[in-house]
């Protein structure tokens, strides 16, 4: 039995070593804090930019999911050094790097965003993306390790509380029945990615020699905007419809002079002011992957967040 070793226990690492335990693999999750181990998954608390101890804890790994992820404001500084110390455990130990990146490195699109698109950003966050795709390509094409991308847009679905704009700011409100502000235009449409597609697209790329050396985009529904999403989270909540309203640009613009994430944030603000479509066909295609049922993906996000707050209180 093969050990696959995934970085990160955010909503995607999370998902795909659950993935993954469940099809039998013998699986290990490395990430800061402890945490006990599960059934077929392994619990190993480490900083995965010590070089040293990454190589050590991915020793006899055929495969290291990379899906962790700096806080924004740190991406410039913490990024690198990550992805090196990643690489460098790859190559000691000859294991494939599956790589979880996202769409900030090609920057503003007028149009579909597809994998063939140049990494043409310019903001600070969209480079550090593109800087980090273009090395790992580039380590593939030298032979020094072996590579595969997966590009997701804005993660949606259970576990995903953090960041992904529909999710602490918005589904605990809509089961509370209460307004729903968001950031951007209300009405752009924007493609949302449902996070079980991001785990099976991981593991199928993984599996899949012919897709290495690529960037794959995640399968991914059709776009929605922010207002048809909450009118479809209080559809799925079987509650009335609540009002959607836009964060205010000059609320946002005067916090951001005391919160460095509201800082962060105006680099991206285009991708919620403006149309945002993410084209994976060619995974879909590829892979035989279709988006997960839009039907249940809001079933199922509604259930785990009404789990989630009958055990909070």
């Amino acid at each position: 039995m093969s050990l696959q070793v995934v970085i990160g226990n955010g909503p995607a690492g999370a998902a795909t070593a659950a993935l993954l335990a469940e099809q039998g693999e013998r699986v290990r999750m490395i990430s800061r804090s402890p945490r006990e181990n599960e059934p077929r998954l392994e619990h190993v608390a480490l900083d995965a930019a010590d070089q040293a101890a990454l190589a050590e804890a991915t020793k006899g790994a055929t495969a290291i999911y990379s899906c962790a992820a700096p806080p924004y404001p740190r991406w410039a500084t913490d990024w690198p050094p990550l992805q090196a110390s990643i690489c460098a455990a790859a190559e000691a130990n000859d294991a494939l790097v599956v790589s979880l990146g996202n769409l900030y490195g090609y920057g503003p699109v007028d149009g579909p965003l597809t994998e063939n698109l140049p990494l043409a950003a310019t903001g600070t966050k969209g480079r550090i993306r593109a800087l980090l795709s273009e090395q790992l390509h580039a380590m593939h094409d030298e032979g020094r390790l072996r590579m595969v991308e997966v590009r997701a847009s804005d993660f949606f679905g259970p576990g995903v509380t953090d960041g992904g704009h529909l999710a602490a700011r918005v589904v605990p409100n809509v089961l509370r029945r209460q307004k729903v502000q968001v950031f951007g235009d209300p009405d752009a449409p924007h493609s949302w990615t449902y996070i079980s597609d991001v785990a099976r697209t991981l593991v199928a790329a993984a599996r899949e020699e012919k897709a290495w050396g690529k960037a794959w985009h995640v399968p991914t529904g059709p776009p929605r905007s922010a207002r048809v999403m909450v009118a479809l989270l209080c559809e799925a909540a079987g509650v009335a419809p609540v009002a959607v309203q836009r964060l205010s640009p000059m609320l946002l613009n005067a916090g951001a002079l005391v919160s460095p994430m509201l800082r962060e944030l105006r680099e991206v603000r285009y991708q919620f002011d403006l149309p945002f479509v993410l084209d994976s066909q060619a995974a879909q295609e590829f892979f035989d992957i279709a988006p997960t049922a839009e039907k249940d993906q809001f079933a199922r996000t509604v259930a785990w967040w009404r789990d989630r707050s009958a055990t909070v209180s």
